[in-house]
């Protein structure tokens, strides 16, 4: 089982959202910790991963040796929601 941990930056913008949409990305983020490459997980990198909740995207980095999913950024899709990923993480 895989510990889930936020950065300041994603847990800063997960708690600018609605307590429905927090909710519904919980839902999302709980699934992680049992299987983070679980159908539906993207890899966009050598490093980030990510998983869809609706309009919103759940950006990650999973640490196998270490048993951790951090997620790095939490945000409603859009032209700019892949932008930067290499400063992210």
């Amino acid at each position: 089982m895989y510990e889930i941990e936020f950065t300041s930056r994603a847990n800063r913008e997960f708690k600018k959202l609605t307590p429905a949409v927090q909710e519904r990305l919980e839902d999302a983020i709980d699934c992680l910790e049992d299987n983070p490459r679980q159908t539906g997980v993207k890899k966009l990198n050598r490093v980030l991963y990510r998983i869809r909740a609706g309009d919103w995207r759940i950006i990650f980095a999973i640490l196998d040796k270490q048993q951790r999913v951090v997620i790095v950024k939490v945000a409603r899709r859009s032209k700019d929601t892949y932008a930067d990923l290499n400063k992210l993480f």
